[in-house]
């Protein structure tokens, strides 16, 4: 199955016509974003444009392609963030601020879902959700609290934890509002053949400000251990990926510099890593870019004394000179800012054809640029398992013309059906995306 041609369909827009905002986004619109593109270090000033949340308009429905169908799937939620799709089909959603797990049932193709159950309450702002092992019967179902990470008995069915929850690692660096601050988010994925587990972990400031670091020969040797640029006290562990043994055991820094690894996904055609990655904030309305890539073991991506290759952060001029050189390039550059969350690639067979194996990510919407950016549903174009660098608007229109903002999305999974969902948590909505055919 083919995808019809669409009236929006154009080249990538690319160079200064790649930067725009809520204004020029609409399905079918792409962007290519390159290190060459990178405006220098405060071209602007750093703006603080928080979004005025409104009620979702009365008939409002998001923009989606030509030949694609959306419609609310569930509402009332509470701040519904990271979903998941059980083997079996059951939807698993993180209401991270109630502190609890819900879980819902549909049938293939049903536009509502026909039970919501609460499946876990009482946790830590939980985000990251996995089962494990792969297959159709898991044993468990693995839950990123902030500070933890813990896992309950689970059997393909269960719409209620049927056990406590078993701590599998205690000591995750915490983070949010009731420690502090810092980046709060866990997300937790398993690799293709199950043998390992990744744990996401945000760093606890913006770019390490005003942050005593060790003397150079110090700081090198202080790498070797903790990954490759990392910082000690209240940054220790900490913007980075976590790798363990599925029982907790064996922890090992697996890449280092990623200021915020949000949302991660195991690529299905390559088996690797990737992340939906948020950069720093404070350096203009372009810069740096958010990004999408995959994490190579041991790589080093910049956070925080360098960003996309080797371009130094002026606020850290001559810092870590060592480190030049070294910064891994991602994949795929965002508009800055964008707050790129959950991600995951397409492996159904209800989208055309050449949706197959693309990414797709949740852009939460910016408030530290003068224009809105954001707010929107991206999907990453692939071929044969590797990324070609553009993006393009799939989702849209959560903005109204006046600029106040109705929907932020946060989850996007593929469901057992083949069609998509998404959780935003503005509103409390949760929408279903299905493809029609060209009418």
């Amino acid at each position: 199955m083919s995808r019809p041609a669409r009236a929006e369909d154009q080249p990538a827009r690319t160079g200064k016509a790649a930067f725009g905002d809520w204004t020029t986004d609409a399905p079918g619109v792409r962007r290519k974003i390159t290190v060459a593109d990178l405006p220098p270090p405060f071209a602007t000033e750093s703006a603080g444009n928080f979004p005025e949340i409104v009620w979702t308009p009365a008939g409002a429905i998001p923009k989606v392609p030509l030949g694609f169908k959306v419609e609310r799937f569930a509402s009332g939620l509470r701040d519904p963030r990271l979903l998941r799709v059980a083997p079996n089909g059951d939807i698993f959603i993180a209401e991270s601020y109630a502190n609890r797990i819900r879980v819902m049932r549909a049938a293939d193709g049903a536009s509502k879902p026909e039970r919501s159950e609460i499946f876990a309450s009482g946790l830590d702002q939980p985000f990251g959700i996995a089962f494990w092992p792969a297959g159709p019967n898991p044993k468990f179902i693995y839950i990123g609290n902030t500070g933890s990470i813990v896992r309950f008995p689970y059997q393909a069915g269960d719409l209620r934890a049927r056990g406590p929850a078993e701590t599998i690692v205690p000591n995750i660096p915490a983070g949010g509002r009731l420690t502090g601050g810092g980046h709060w988010t866990r997300d937790v994925v398993f690799s293709r053949d199950g043998s390992k587990m990744f744990v996401s972990v945000g760093s606890n400031s913006n770019d390490a400000e005003n942050f005593a670091h060790l003397p150079l020969p110090e700081s090198i040797q202080y790498a070797k251990i903790h990954g490759l640029g990392s910082l000690m006290g209240s940054e220790e562990r900490r913007a980075d990926v976590l790798e363990f043994n599925p029982d907790g055991s064996g922890e090992h820094i697996y890449a280092s510099g990623l200021r915020n690894c949000v949302g991660m996904a195991i690529n299905p055609t390559t088996g690797d890593l990737w992340c939906s990655t948020n950069e720093r904030d404070g350096m203009g309305d372009d810069l740096p870019p958010d990004y999408i890539t995959h994490v190579q073991d041991g790589g080093f991506y910049g956070w925080p004394w360098y960003y996309i290759g080797n371009h130094e952060d002026p606020r850290h001029r001559g810092e870590r000179a060592d480190l030049a050189g070294k910064v891994i390039v991602p994949d795929v550059l965002l508009q800055a800012h964008s707050a790129s969350l959950e991600m995951t690639f397409y492996d159904g067979h209800q989208f055309p054809e050449d949706y197959r194996g693309d990414g797709f990510a949740a852009e939460h919407g910016s408030w530290n640029r003068a224009r809105r950016t954001g707010y929107k549903v991206i999907r990453v174009i692939m071929r044969d398992g590797k990324p070609t660098g553009e993006y393009e608007d799939f989702m849209t229109g959560f903005v109204t013309a006046s600029g106040d903002v109705w929907g932020r999305p946060v989850g996007v999974t593929v469901a057992h059906d083949g069609s998509l969902l998404v959780t935003e948590d503005a509103n409390g909505n949760m929408w279903r995306i299905s493809y029609v055919g060209a009418k």
